[in-house]
């Protein structure tokens, strides 16, 4: 059974830094994609970034320039850099990861992925 937890988060002021951690267990092989996704109350979860197995990387616009993804690919294990943060990176922050033909161009689509972590809460203060 595949798993996916996340840990890492906290309560930082703007400005500050938090490196959240996914460790994924029970899958023998590398996933191909693997993502950040977040949700802030009362409203929808959307794409933070994503790595291919190849080390290709993607990000929204909006975290551009501050968050950095890297995975260890043996250790199947994502990581989420996350500097100069802003109250509005307040959110739940979720790991995903997929395997296969829904994740083979490693899109932020949150319906390709076929496994979620329980999500680490990360809030930003003013």
């Amino acid at each position: 059974q595949v798993r996916l937890v996340e840990s890492g988060g906290g309560s930082v002021q703007s400005g500050g830094s938090l490196r959240l951690s996914c460790a994924a267990s029970g899958y023998t092989y590398s996933f191909h994609c693997m993502a950040w996704f977040r949700q802030a109350p009362g409203k929808e979860r959307d794409g933070v970034a994503a790595i291919d197995n190849r080390g290709t990387t993607s990000g929204a616009d909006s975290v551009k320039g501050r968050f950095t993804i890297s995975r260890d690919s043996a250790q199947n294990t994502l990581y989420l850099q996350m500097n100069s943060l802003k109250p509005e990176d307040t959110a739940m922050y979720y790991c995903a990861a997929g395997f296969g033909s829904s994740v083979r161009f490693c899109l932020l689509q949150a319906g390709d992925f076929n496994f979620w972590g329980q999500g680490t809460q990360v809030t930003v203060s003013s």
